[in-house]
C-alpha cells in the first residue's frame, strides 16, 4: 500500500494531475456557455477518463468529483440558471446528484477502462469514452424522477407550464435533449486520441523504467 501511494504521488502524476484538474476547470466553465435546452453540455469527460487511464480509478474519481463540484460553482456564480434554481429549490438532492453523476462517470470508467485493457487497450478506451456520458447522464436522469417535481418547479418560475406533461418528457427531452448524444459523439471523436496519449506516456514509462534496471545492474556489477 505504501509503495502504491508512493508511486501515485510522483512528480509525474502529480502535473498530470495538476494539468487535468485545470483542464475540468477551464471546460466546465467555458461549457457553461453552451446549452442546448436547459442544461449545459459537459466537454469535460474527456480530461476525466484520460485522468482515469494514466493516473488509475481513484484519479478518474477526484476528477469527476470537481466536475460535479465544478456544476455547483458554476452554478452559483450565475453561469447555470438552470441548476442555480435546482440548488435554492431542492439543495440537499441537488448537491449529491452533481457530486455523484461526476464522481461515477470518473470511478466507474477508469474501472472498465483497468479491465477491458487486460484483454484490448484500443477496445477498453471505447469503452470508458461511452461509459462516462452513459453513467453521468443515468444518474442524472434516475435523480431528475426523483426530483421531478422540484424541476416542473423550476421550469415554472421560468414561465413553463408543465402541468399535466409527463416526467418522461420533461427528463428526456426538456433536460437531457440532445446533451447526451453530443457529449457520446466528442469522447467517440476523441478515442482515438486518447489511445494514442495513452501510448505515448506508457512508453515513456517504459523506457524509464528499463533504463532505471539498467542503471541499477551496472551498479549491482560495479560493486560485484
Amino acid at each position: 500500500m505504501k509503495k502504491e501511494k508512493k508511486q501515485f504521488f510522483s512528480a509525474r502524476n502529480i502535473t498530470f494531475l495538476a494539468v487535468l484538474t485545470a483542464l475540468v476547470v477551464v471546460l466546465q466553465l467555458f461549457g457553461s456557455y453552451i446549452k442546448i435546452g436547459s442544461t449545459p453540455i459537459s466537454f469535460v469527460l474527456v480530461p476525466i477518463i484520460l485522468g482515469g487511464m494514466l493516473l488509475g480509478i481513484w484519479a478518474g474519481l477526484f476528477l469527476g468529483l470537481l466536475f460535479g463540484f465544478m456544476v455547483l460553482m458554476t452554478a452559483i456564480a450565475g453561469f447555470d440558471p438552470f441548476t442555480l434554481a435546482l440548488l435554492q429549490m431542492n439543495p440537499v438532492m441537488t448537491v449529491i446528484l452533481c457530486l455523484l453523476k461526476g464522481g461515477a462517470a470518473g470511478f466507474v470508467s477508469a474501472i472498465l477502462f483497468k479491465i477491458v485493457k487486460t484483454k484490448n487497450k484500443y477496445a477498453a478506451i471505447f469503452v470508458a469514452a461511452v461509459a462516462a456520458p452513459v453513467i453521468n447522464t443515468g444518474i442524472f436522469v434516475g435523480g431528475g424522477f426523483i426530483i421531478v417535481d422540484t424541476i416542473k418547479e423550476v421550469f415554472n418560475s421560468f414561465g413553463t407550464d408543465l402541468t399535466g406533461v409527463s416526467p418522461i418528457y420533461i427528463i428526456f427531452v426538456l433536460c437531457v435533449g440532445v446533451n447526451f448524444f453530443i457529449e457520446l459523439a466528442v469522447n467517440l471523436i476523441c478515442a482515438p486520441a486518447l489511445y494514442t496519449v495513452e501510448n505515448v506516456v506508457e512508453n515513456q514509462i517504459l523506457k524509464k523504467n528499463s533504463a532505471k534496471n539498467n542503471k541499477e545492474a551496472v551498479n549491482n556489477d560495479n560493486l560485484s
